[in-house]
């Protein structure tokens, strides 16, 4: 697994973060889903066999996030999370072979649960192991795209078949995959987040506009004072190189994008002064700087 993938993982795992998604996907920003209710589960998927014969070959899936929504006691509907940090052209297919597999491992649960209990009433039930009386839990999976590019795959299982007569097309059962993409996001929308998650698609959105981002974060006064893990997250899959002390709990994003912005400026004024277009005074005083911490920038930028 990726850096990229492995930090947008952990940042999404946040059970706090994790409901800000959902209630942002499913209720337009009202908080419905609190994050006490979510119970991590395992996401392993089923294998599921392939091969010839009478000798199967089994597969495992490994979702990245499997939450159950609870009451307390009962589980009442899982919610995956698929993180993406590139697009994926085949999400559709992806997404719902994750879940089948939900579906099909509660359907194997259930009549596991039925040994050595109640007895089937029918022998439809007693072959499928599923009685007419039980029910499935309904399985949502979210996709989160990290990257300022538009998503420009399939968003639908329909999308990605060829010229299919409309006869055909209407006996094949369609799959939409649920996105959140910043670039499709519009700036009045990041207001139904409420945590980071906010910021740091936000952050993303605009991380290849420089100009345009440094304005956002100036009118956003929450980017002087951002998580860590926020600030790591986005830093790490922007590769925008902030510069802030490690240790720090807290990240002031506007002062840290200032300093990638005037280094870009030093680096501009070394280069003028090592090529001997520019004295190093007058390059120092352009700086802002004495000659000494010119100097000492330099040596610092070189290293």
């Amino acid at each position: 697994m990726g850096k990229k993938d492995t930090v947008t993982k952990d940042y999404m795992s946040d059970n706090a973060t994790f409901a800000d998604a959902f209630n942002f996907l499913i209720y337009g920003g009202r908080q419905v889903i609190k994050p006490e209710q979510l119970k991590e589960l395992d996401t392993t998927a089923i294998a599921l066999p392939y091969g010839e014969g009478e000798r199967p070959v089994p597969i495992q899936k490994y979702r990245d996030l499997l939450k159950a929504m609870t009451d307390g006691n009962i589980a009442y509907v899982l919610l995956g999370i698929e993180n993406q940090s590139e697009i994926h052209y085949a999400m559709p297919p992806k997404n719902m072979l994750y879940d089948a597999a939900e579906y099909v491992a509660q359907v194997e649960d259930t009549a596991k649960s039925h040994k050595g209990g109640k007895k089937s009433e029918t022998g439809a039930e007693y072959l499928s192991g599923f009685y007419r009386t039980d029910k499935l839990l309904p399985v949502i999976t979210l996709t989160v795209y990290f990257d300022a590019e538009k998503w420009n795959a399939p968003k639908s299982l329909y999308e990605m078949f060829g010229n299919i007569e409309p006869e055909i097309l209407k006996f094949v059962d369609n799959y939409h995959i649920h996105l959140i993409s910043p670039a499709d996001i519009a700036d009045e929308d990041f207001s139904k987040f409420h945590t980071e998650l906010s910021l740091a698609l936000k952050y993303i959105k605009y991380s290849k506009d420089k100009k345009m981002l440094r304005r956002i974060m100036q009118e956003d006064t929450a980017f002087k004072t951002v998580s860590r893990r926020t600030a790591d997250m986005v830093n790490i899959v922007t590769n925008s190189n902030l510069h802030y002390a490690d240790g720090e709990e807290r990240v002031n994003m506007c002062e840290a994008i200032e300093e990638i912005r005037n280094d870009a400026v030093l680096e501009t004024l070394i280069g003028l002064v090592k090529d001997g277009l520019l004295s190093l005074n007058v390059a120092a005083e352009r700086a802002n700087m004495t000659v000494e911490e010119f100097k000492e920038k330099t040596a610092e930028l070189n290293n």
